[in-house]
């Protein structure tokens, strides 16, 4: 299943925050694969390698490129789904490009021009996370930059904007900028937008979960393109973003809710 960053059609880009053990990151992505039935753009599988941006040195990052693309490879073939992961470095970008479909740049790193260019290099889509503290039409260098390397197919996706310490607001308004000023499909970080950076236990990032259904219709509604979803068996379990992510036993109402609300706005 070749993997899309489209307009035309509801996609979803889902799975947990970074990789675990084989029998969990199988669990999700077979899921997703039974799922992925019943979302008309299909589901590209997420996970990372390496979690680079952790609030304590000491946090969980995951199993480190080479170990996490060959997990990565195994959920693709068990599962058929398109994979996404997170590059953080120039360097990964190649390696990464060998065996996923996307590549995202995170948000905090969506001005760093080497990496926008090595990941537009490898020809692959690419997916760039709009920085929490900039305005939509700030989002347009950094996806020209991914273009000019090579990649023709880019989204940038809205995940929230800095209001005051510890918390994120998404403005509504910025799905229609977005893509008036990118000309690209616009994706909505469902989970990432309710974090509360700094507020959890230990300086690590809390959330707001019970937010997710309402801020994703609202998005769909608003122009969203695509939905970015985080999802995990056992969220409080979970080394990563626990408190913003979706039960996976919870996604199948909420994104089939969406796609409901996106046929509705698009008839």
């Amino acid at each position: 299943m070749a993997a899309r960053l489209r307009d035309d059609a509801l996609f979803l880009i889902a799975g947990p925050c970074v990789l675990e053990t084989d029998a969990l990151n199988l669990r999700v992505g077979e899921h997703l694969a039974r799922l992925a039935e019943h979302v008309p753009g299909g589901i590209v599988y997420k996970a990372s390698f390496d979690k680079a941006n952790r609030s304590n040195a000491g946090a969980a990052r995951g199993p480190g490129l080479h170990e996490g693309l060959e997990a990565l490879a195994r959920v693709k073939r068990a599962t058929g789904l398109p994979i996404l992961t997170d590059v953080h470095l120039p360097d990964q970008c190649a390696a990464a490009a060998q065996v996923v479909d996307v590549l995202q740049i995170p948000a905090f790193l969506c001005r760093q021009t080497d990496l926008l260019m090595a990941a537009g290099a490898t020809g692959k889509p690419v997916n760039v996370k709009k920085g929490q503290w900039m305005h939509p039409e700030g989002m347009v260098g950094a996806l020209d930059k991914v273009r000019a390397a090579g990649s023709t197919e880019v989204a940038t996706t809205e995940r929230g904007t800095f209001f005051g310490y510890g918390d994120l607001v998404v403005d509504m308004r910025d799905f229609a900028r977005l893509k008036a000023a990118t000309k690209a499909p616009v994706i909505f970080d469902a989970t990432h937008s309710v974090q509360q950076p700094g507020k959890g236990a230990g300086g690590a990032s809390g959330g707001v979960r019970e937010m997710i259904p309402p801020l994703t219709y609202a998005a769909v509604a608003a122009g969203a393109s695509g939905l970015f979803m985080e999802t995990h068996p056992d969220p409080a379990d979970a080394p990563s973003d626990g408190p913003n992510m979706i039960p996976l036993d919870g996604l199948d109402d909420i994104v089939a809710r969406a796609v409901e609300l996106w046929a509705m706005v698009h008839v």
